[in-house]
């Protein structure tokens, strides 16, 4: 309920003092762009064109801050087209008539004023009637009353009594009370959606386009590190050893028919060598999605993830997680796998705890250590490249890592 008359009274204030608001910008607006367009055969003209321009810019950064609240989403603001850096004075004063936007913001001025005034008299008709009717029973006593005045009661049929009318009243009263949040909100709402698509419709689709570019960026970043990442471990493990292995084989077989033994002490060393890459090609394997986040889910491959860690894993999943998009829950597995590797190179923890569940459209994973904390999201860290791929998906990964500890790495990534 107090939800609902919040809301009831953001709407109402929004229409209330947006009929004067609408009706001076109005005035002012047409005032000084008729004047100014009257005048264009003179050069006094352009100026004044100009500044109706102005004007209708600073109304419409009013209405941006207005219909936040009716929204309930902040009203972007574009960016206005500037003139380069020294520039000259004419080229400064032309650049606002060269910008699509600021047109936008004088035609919502020119047409807004008329949604305005219907919401308005609307909103005040209904708060009358509500209000009015259902305490008429508290002031029928005093209205004058002339013989040949006829009450809508008379008019309807009813007996040109009292009670008929503080009954016929209250009940009017009663109508529009229940009908005021619905009426008010649907003139709020047609009003700031009006003005959303013309004062902040193109900046929310640069705003989206930004979001996009920045998601592509992200996503190529992410892929360039985790090659150079596998290339070095490769190159600096498991190539190296299988070189070495190359050629203790050749000397084992240089040396098979002289010196059996000796042969066979290489040819020993090689197998542990062998032993040795294998388990190096499986700790590399890790940074890859394995089979089982595919066959079985997010679950069983973060079961199978948090059995190997080198320290004891809390691991918590939300049984009733399903099955979700491939990108989603390859994301969320490097992030644990990540988040896991980090704490038991750096963090000097002895436990870590493992949350994954879905809230609404969005799937949350935490990962909290008990290290030394430190930890964070700078360029050439390994946390860094972790927020590239997040990013590359539309999420978002926060890191909390006081010095001392604990560290929380939480990552959002949207499931739809």
């Amino acid at each position: 309920m107090s939800k609902l008359v919040r809301r009831l009274g953001v709407d109402t204030g929004y229409l209330i003092l947006g009929f004067p608001i609408a009706i001076v910008a109005y005035t002012v607006i047409v005032t000084l762009f008729s004047t100014g367009t009257g005048m264009l055969v003179t050069i006094v003209g352009i100026p004044i064109l100009v500044a109706s321009l102005y004007v209708a810019r600073v109304f419409a950064d009013i209405e941006r801050a207005r219909i936040s609240a009716v929204l309930g989403r902040p009203a972007p603001r574009p960016r206005y087209r500037r003139a380069p850096a020294g520039a000259a004075a004419w080229r400064r004063l032309f650049t606002p008539l060269t910008d699509g936007q600021s047109w936008l913001d004088l035609l919502h001025a020119l047409f807004h004023w008329i949604l305005v005034t219907v919401g308005f008299s609307f909103a005040v008709t209904w708060w009358a009637g509500a209000l009015g009717g259902i305490t008429y029973g508290a002031w029928d006593w005093a209205l004058p009353r002339s013989p040949d005045n006829e009450d809508l009661t008379v008019l309807i049929g009813l007996p040109d009594t009292a009670g008929a009318r503080i009954g016929l009243y209250t009940l009017a009263g009663l109508f529009f009370l229940v009908t005021l949040p619905v009426v008010v909100r649907l003139f709020a709402l047609l009003c700031a959606q009006f003005s959303r698509a013309l004062l902040s419709g193109v900046a929310e689709m640069q705003q989206q386009v930004t979001e996009l570019s920045e998601q592509r960026d992200s996503a190529v970043s992410a892929e360039a590190t985790a090659l150079r990442r596998l290339e070095r471990d490769i190159h600096d493990g498991p190539q190296q050893r299988l070189v070495r292995l190359a050629m203790d084989l050749g000397r084992a077989r240089q040396q098979l028919d002289t010196d059996p033994a000796a042969a066979r002490l290489i040819l020993d060393d090689a197998l542990g060598q062998t032993r040795e890459t294998l388990d190096e090609l499986r700790a590399l394997s890790r940074g890859i999605a394995p089979p089982i986040l595919s066959d079985r889910g997010l679950a069983a491959a973060l079961a199978a993830l948090a059995a190997r860690g080198v320290i004891p894993v809390n691991l918590s999943v939300d049984p009733k997680l399903g099955r979700l998009p491939a990108i989603v829950e390859s994301t969320a597995y490097f992030v644990v796998a990540e988040a896991l590797t980090n704490v038991a190179k750096h963090s000097r923890a002895s436990t870590c705890a493992v949350a994954v569940g879905q809230v609404g459209a969005r799937l949350q994973v935490a990962v909290v250590d008990d290290g030394q904390g430190g930890a964070h999201l700078a360029k050439g860290h390994g946390l860094a490249g972790l927020a590239d791929r997040v990013r590359a998906t539309g999420g978002t990964l926060d890191v909390v890592s006081p010095a001392g500890g604990p560290t929380e790495i939480r990552a959002e990534l949207p499931c739809g």
